[in-house]
Parts: structure tokens; C-alpha cells; sequence
């Protein structure tokens, strides 16, 4: 965006070329004087204007009102990441609010098309970086339906996955609650959450041997067993949960300043989340009890005993009661598949296809995780077809035949879409997320516009975005 060019300079430096790498400074009738002046004359160049924010400053100004335009983010505590709010404020109420993304912008997808189908599970646990389980599962589950193995998959493999899940979903809403607490200034309501998230993390890593981006559900299965000790550390931690849960219902849920600053705000009825793919629990706090666990089971939730929680106030109140009364749901889910995976000990957690599942079932070492010594001992010393096979897989991976699927999976803020299309080869020709937190955000606008300043964050807090997913 470069001024217009000043009458009278020089068509030469009005082209950005400096006077000091002019040819004619050498010229007699070029003094320092008069090159001095031609800089000051030459145009200036501003490399630093805001695009649609320029944009809304002339609109505002040109019609004469006592409007004022803030920028809301991306660097702001309360954005829940770097989302951007452009907010147009008449006093202290907001007339006009658009968000901004785009700022964690990372090409998960577009890198996905140049990985095998094994790696690209690394790179989705990557989008929405609370709730990695639910992006491993639905990348999974498409691939799976692709190779026709969907009914292939072990009974145990499957409950680990739920397992896995409800526990990303106690983490997920905890984390929502925890900073949504924060924001408006109850800092017990952040420290008793992530205290209790910790809880959570502890089983996690025992299992996985990570806390977040965990790469551990893969096609075909998951990558190794539970480790022993597992299921009691489960059936020890379980109990301590609840009653976290239980101290964050006895903070919030009656405390005055929080239904003041809840009640009635960041409203969005039934309508308009339909008009807008608004799902997950803003969807249910309009008394739309759509979950997919019920509505569309997979992973075998179709067996496991648990309610769809709903609220019928359609605010941000009703929507913070939906994540503490899902809480105590995943908790009874997570004790299921403890009772489940205690009977099941033993049986397989990859699929019996060799040439799908990965070369070897990984074990825990004392040099961390990677492939067991029996598998290591058979391609080594024993089969070198095994050793070829290994090698393969490893390095180019499995092939999958031509088409496309769209699996979806209930995650911790809605409805998670994985859209697949396979070419034949041994990488996806393209990978697509439909993650819950895009659509979400669309309504910002409607859920701040008519409300106070202070009711944007508590609104966006409801909405529980996450940009790692938005942006991906």
C-alpha cells in the first residue's frame, strides 16, 4: 500500500530506488543538499496497515458516529488462543463483532497428502491440541472403513479407544471450565480444575507414554497395551476425579457472580444452531439431546451405559452445566471399560491383518517405547521375508484402495468429521477435518452483538474454541 506519488518528484525515486544508488549523485548540480531534499519529497511506503481493520476505521469515521473499533485479540489472555475479535462498540455495549483466524495456521492437512497413512496420525493429534483422541479416532475409523477392516478391529482395541477418549474428554472440559473460570476472575475455579487434570494426565501418560499429541491410536487398532498397573491406577484415580468434579459444581454452579455474569448470556436457541452447524454442547443446551455415541455409535458406544446430557436455557449458564454433568457421564464410561479391559487381558489390540497393522506390537523397554524384542530377535536373526516386510511397511506403508468416506466422531465440543479420498496409493490424496470449533465460532457475532464487552469473553469461553483446530 504505497502513497500516492508527491507532485514534482523525481519518477526514479518515486520507484523506491534511493538517491545514495542514483547514477547522477555524482553529477555537479547534485549536491548533498539537493539530494537530502529529493528523500524528503520521495513517496513513503507503509508496510504495516491492518487490511478489513482500515477498512472499519473509514467506514466508522465516514459516518460521523461515536463509534470506536477494538481489536480484541490475537495476543490476549482471554481469545482462548490467538483468535482475533474485531469489536465496534457504541459505549460499553458491543454493535458489531467479527472474529478473526487464521493465525495458527499450520497445513496439518496439506502435509497429511505427502505422510503414509500410519504417519498422518501424528499430524492430526496436532489440530485441536486438547482433545488429540478424538482426531486419532475418526482419522482411524475413515481409514478403516476405506480398507472394509471396520468390523476387523479388536474388542479390546475398541475399548481402549473409548477409554482413551472419555479420559480426553474430562481433560478437554476441564480445561474449558478451568480458564472460562479464570476469565472472569475465579482463579480457585482454574487451579481445582487443572489440579484435576493433572488426575486425568497421570493415566494418560501411563498408558501412552505421553500426556498430549500422543500418536497412540493407529489403523488398525492402538499401538500397544495397557500397561500393568493400569486398570488400578484407574480404579484409584476414578473416585479423586469425581470429587474434584463435585469441589468445581459446589464453586460455581450457586455462585451468585457466576450466574450474573452466565445467566441469559451468549444466547443461541435451537434455530440458529441448526442454521449455523452449531453442535456439541451448545447444541444440547438448547434441549437437543444429538449426541453421536447415541445418534451414530461407533467404537462399540452402543454397549456402553451412559446418559446425553441437555439443558433447556440455551445461555452460557446451561452450557457450563452440560460440561460439569457430562463429567460425571465419561466417569461412569471410563469404570465400564476398566471392567472390560480387566476381563479382556491378554487378547489383541492390532488387527490380525499383517499387512495393515503395524510390523510388531510395540512394548515398553528400558530405553522407552519401540518394537518388542521377539519382533526385533524374528527380523534379525530369524526370517529375513519378516525383515523385508518390516521394511517395507515402515517405509512406505500399507496401500488403500480408491475412494472417499466421511466418518464422524462425538468430540468434547461437537461433532469431529474426518473426510478421506484415496487414490490407491500408500498416502491419502487428500485429508479434510471437520473440526467442531470452526463451525462454533460462527457464532460469535450473534451470541456478542447487543451484549456488554464483558459478556464477549464469557460467550466465547461457552463456545470452547480451540484455533489449533480452527486454523489447522
Amino acid at each position: 500500500m504505497s502513497a500516492n506519488r508527491p507532485t514534482g518528484t523525481d519518477p526514479h525515486t518515486a520507484h523506491g530506488t534511493s538517491p545514495g544508488l542514483d547514477s547522477r549523485v555524482g553529477d555537479s548540480e547534485h549536491t548533498a543538499t539537493s539530494a537530502a531534499e529529493e528523500l524528503i519529497d520521495s513517496p513513503v511506503f507503509s508496510v504495516g496497515g491492518g487490511g478489513d481493520w482500515d477498512d472499519l476505521v473509514d467506514e466508522a469515521s465516514a459516518l460521523h458516529e461515536e463509534r470506536i473499533v477494538v481489536n480484541m485479540g490475537p495476543q490476549h489472555p482471554s481469545t482462548h488462543g490467538v483468535l482475533r475479535l474485531i469489536l465496534e462498540l457504541d459505549g460499553e455495549t458491543v454493535t458489531e463483532a467479527r472474529a478473526g483466524i487464521g493465525y495458527l495456521h499450520t497445513g496439518i492437512e496439506k502435509n497429511m497428502e505427502y505422510r503414509t497413512w500410519v504417519q498422518g496420525v501424528t499430524f492430526c493429534t496436532r489440530m485441536d491440541y486438547l482433545t488429540p483422541m478424538f482426531q486419532e479416532t475418526a482419522y482411524c475409523l475413515a481409514i478403516e472403513k476405506l480398507l472394509g477392516v471396520t468390523d476387523d478391529i479388536p474388542r479390546r482395541a475398541s475399548d481402549i479407544r473409548v477409554l482413551m477418549m472419555e479420559l480426553t474428554r474430562l481433560s478437554s472440559h476441564l480445561v474449558c471450565i478451568g480458564t472460562g473460570g479464570m476469565e472472569m476472575g475465579a482463579t480457585t475455579v482454574m487451579t481445582v480444575g487443572f489440579r484435576e487434570r493433572e488426575r486425568v494426565f497421570q493415566i494418560i501418560e501411563m498408558v501412552t507414554g505421553l500426556r498430549m499429541n500422543n500418536a497412540y491410536i493407529r489403523p488398525g487398532g492402538v499401538a500397544l497395551d495397557l500397561p500393568p498397573g493400569a486398570i488400578d491406577l484407574i480404579r484409584e484415580l476414578v473416585p479423586e476425579i469425581r470429587k474434584g468434579v463435585r469441589e468445581l459444581e459446589l464453586l460455581v454452579n450457586e455462585a451468585p457472580i457466576v450466574k450474573g455474569r452466565m445467566v441469559g448470556i451468549g444466547h443461541l436457541d435451537l434455530a440458529g444452531c441448526m442454521a449455523l452447524g452449531i453442535t456439541g454442547p451448545m447444541l444440547r443446551s438448547t434441549g437437543l439431546p444429538h449426541d453421536l455415541r447415541k445418534a451414530s455409535p461407533y467404537c462399540g458406544y452402543e454397549t456402553y451405559d451412559f446418559d446425553v446430557i441437555t439443558r433447556d436455557t440455551a445461555d452460557s449458564y446451561g452450557r457450563l452445566r452440560i460440561r460439569l454433568d457430562e463429567m460425571y457421564q465419561s466417569l461412569r464410561i471410563v469404570l465400564q471399560c476398566a471392567d472390560r479391559l480387566e476381563a479382556s487381558a491378554g487378547e489383541p489390540v492390532m488387527i490380525a491383518d499383517k499387512k495393515i497393522g503395524w510390523p510388531a506390537q510395540l512394548a515398553l523397554g528400558g530405553d522407552g517405547m519401540g518394537n518388542s524384542l521377539d519382533h526385533i530377535r524374528e527380523i534379525m536373526v530369524d526370517s529375513m521375508e519378516s525383515l523385508i516386510h518390516h521394511f517395507k511397511l515402515v517405509t512406505e506403508g500399507f496401500r488403500v484402495p480408491p475412494g472417499q468416506v466421511y466418518v464422524a466422531v462425538e468430540s468434547a465440543k461437537g461433532e469431529l468429521g474426518c473426510h478421506l479420498v484415496s487414490d490407491g496409493g500408500t498416502r491419502p490424496y487428500r485429508a479434510h477435518f471437520r473440526d467442531p470449533s470452526f463451525n462454533n465460532l460462527q457464532a460469535t457475532s450473534i451470541m456478542c452483538e447487543g451484549g456488554q464487552i464483558a459478556d464477549v469473553i464469557v460467550a466465547v469461553a461457552s463456545i470452547d474454541p480451540v484455533m489449533g483446530g480452527v486454523d489447522r
